[in-house]
């Protein structure tokens, strides 16, 4: 069986918490879960967060906000993406510098630590993952798998739902290919996301506004120690950008 538990009764997240720490205390860790983490708690741990008061809109972003946006905000975009995928009105979808192709660079202000700041990604989402992980092992004895979730829109679906920038731990695609379904045809092209699955499925317990940027999820008997830039599809790959 399968559990999602959320971890509550966690602080507000500053710069220099020990994440793992605030976890483990709180919260009864096993070995083979895989403890699943918002990137807005790690971003803030890891002290990823900008005033908007230092920053100097260039014309570019004065251009994209169009009126509709705080053109220092899209200054903070603009520096944080590797390339502009598409863009309409203030609206800016973009590569990062780690591959992911997102709204606003994964840029944003909600749940920021207080107004005129804006929270970004983990300069290493992967790296975060791994000394999580390495840190519940030194404080606990558990070994666990570590996912770091953001949320993101998808191509050609409304809405958005969680899906995983860091991994640690656990694999992250599992390959299906060269296996057999149950009436005997060999699966060809069939790899899934699992680390993507887990990431979605947190934010079941998570909400937006819940203040519960940690969940535990339990059961699953993973083997593996995977990458999220193993999720990034190659460029020759991509039909869509």
């Amino acid at each position: 069986m399968i559990s999602i538990l959320p971890v509550r009764g966690l602080p507000e997240i500053r710069s220099g918490d020990d994440l793992a720490a605030l976890v483990a205390d709180r919260a009864d860790l096993h070995d083979g879960d895989v403890l699943v983490l918002a990137q807005k708690g790690v971003s803030k741990s890891e002290g990823r967060i900008v005033r908007l008061d230092g920053i100097e809109a260039s014309d570019a972003a004065v251009r994209i906000a169009a009126g509709e946006r705080d053109p220092r905000e899209v200054e903070v975009i603009l520096r944080e993406a590797k390339r502009i995928v598409r863009e309409r009105g203030p609206l800016v979808i973009t590569e990062t510098r780690h591959g992911f192709i997102c709204a606003s660079a994964g840029v944003d202000h909600s749940n920021a630590p207080e107004h005129g700041t804006l929270v970004l990604l983990p300069l290493d989402p992967d790296a975060s993952a791994r000394r999580i992980r390495d840190r519940v092992l030194e404080l606990t004895g558990r070994t666990v798998g570590v996912v770091i979730t953001d949320s993101f829109g998808r191509p050609f679906r409304q809405g958005t739902t969680d899906v995983a920038i860091g991994v640690a731990g656990i694999p992250a695609i599992i390959d299906l290919r060269g296996t057999k379904d149950r009436i005997g045809y060999e699966l060809r092209a069939s790899r899934t996301a699992i680390a993507d699955e887990i990431a979605a499925a947190s934010d079941l317990v998570r909400g937006k506004a819940e203040g519960v940027p940690a969940v535990i999820v339990r059961g699953l008997r993973l083997a593996g120690d995977g990458s999220a830039q193993e999720i990034v599809i190659e460029p020759e790959l991509d039909l869509f950008s």
